[in-house]
């Protein structure tokens, strides 16, 4: 069933992509070629979509192997995700469900091929640069678009970070993993993740780190339940930076208890 697909231009030859509110996706376009990053839910031909904006050859990345960010695939010839979030992604994809409307309406998804820490994806005068960073998923990557130092996270990094499902990481090895590519502060100046609707700050990654340190040295006495469709886990509000600019004011980390 189609739902609205609201496309936003943020800059000159990129785009974000926003499907019924549920997920965002992201088009960047570069001399030679364009790199379409998440392809959500797949409510919509999403390559008609792009069609409408760019008609130079096309590559897909999945931050990650959620369905909301991998079932649009199936309006594509393939798709780059990380090996370590391959069987996560299977899951989904072989799902009796997904099956029957791929079947009904006339699609099926694409093969996957590999990516991971330091590929780098040329699109002409832009590129894209690679950077693990398991943690809400055990493949989540990052791709840093160099030239506007602009960091795409996927769900990675974002206001409203589910910690609480099964294959997440501990959350004390994830500050881990965030403090691995930390330095990244001082290559991009600005966010967008997987369910934005616009920039944010680059400290949103450090404050996002510190919520998670919080939680992990039992500062949690104001933490709130948070009901989702797995059960009952908690919610662990986390501060910005003042006189930076984010695209929400409220951001929580929900995690098991």
């Amino acid at each position: 069933m189609e739902k609205e697909l609201y496309i936003k231009q943020l800059r000159p030859d990129l785009y974000l992509m926003d499907e019924a509110h549920e997920a965002t996706g992201y088009l960047v376009i570069g001399e030679e070629k364009a790199c379409v990053i998440d392809t959500m839910n797949g409510y919509n031909d999403l390559h008609k979509a792009v069609r409408e904006i760019t008609d130079k050859p096309l590559v897909v990345v999945n931050t990650h192997g959620h369905p909301d960010h991998i079932f649009g695939n199936v309006y594509f010839d393939e798709a780059y995700l990380s090996p370590k979030d391959l069987a996560l992604a299977e899951s989904f994809v072989s799902d009796p469900e997904f099956v029957a409307i791929c079947e009904k309406n006339g699609v099926a998804m694409p093969p996957f091929r590999p990516i991971g820490e330091g590929d780098v994806l040329d699109l002409g005068g832009r590129t894209l640069e690679v950077f693990d960073l398991p943690g809400h998923t055990p493949g989540g990557i990052l791709l840093l678009l160099r030239e506007d130092r602009i960091l795409f996270t996927g769900d990675s990094v974002n206001h409203h970070l589910w910690m609480q499902l099964d294959g997440c990481l501990p959350l004390d090895a994830y500050v881990k993993e965030l403090d691995r590519v930390m330095f990244l502060e001082e290559r991009a100046d600005l966010i967008l993740h997987g369910h934005a609707d616009g920039f944010d700050d680059i400290s949103l990654l450090r404050c996002m780190r510190d919520g998670i340190q919080e939680i992990c040295d039992g500062k949690t006495g104001s933490d709130l339940p948070y009901k989702w469709f797995g059960g009952i886990g908690r919610q662990h509000p986390f501060s910005l930076k003042e006189g930076r600019s984010y695209s929400s004011d409220n951001s929580v980390i929900c995690y098991r208890k």
